[in-house]
């Protein structure tokens, strides 16, 4: 499995370098309860909601044999993620050997450093973005 991350139709590609040791997805359904006189509570199935994403690792500062990308380290992640966001375009999210591949917003970046070796470890939250149709 690769995780992959591009901006403006792969103008910038960024191969995640350390896998996080699972992911999960939230794939929402925007139901509502009503409360009826007759039958008391019901329920209307509504639309699809937007999915999220979570994803949490460290972005290395030097070479590991187990790191999938050794083209940049630990803060170059970090601005090249900080660089995208002030641009406002939405990215790709691509995981190989899933189906995953969607445009995605990301809602919140968080990190920093918790040990002496300089890795940047990190959570990143996306959600699906889907381009509106006219």
């Amino acid at each position: 499995m690769e995780i992959y991350l591009s901006i403006n139709n792969r103008e910038e590609v960024m191969q995640i370098p350390v896998l996080p040791p699972e992911f999960k997805i939230n794939d929402p359904q925007n139901n509502d309860t009503f409360t009826t006189i007759r039958q008391g509570d019901i329920k209307l199935i509504g639309l699809e909601g937007l999915k999220s994403f979570s994803l949490s690792s460290f972005f290395p500062n030097k070479e590991y044999y187990f790191s999938q990308n050794n083209e940049m380290f630990g803060w170059d992640y970090v601005e090249t993620i900080e660089r995208w966001k002030k641009r406002r375009l939405p990215l790709r999210l691509i995981i190989t050997g899933t189906p995953i591949n969607w445009a995605v917003a990301i809602d919140s970046f968080e990190y920093g450093t918790q040990d002496g070796t300089g890795d940047i470890y990190y959570t990143m939250t996306f959600t699906d973005f889907p381009f509106i149709r006219v």
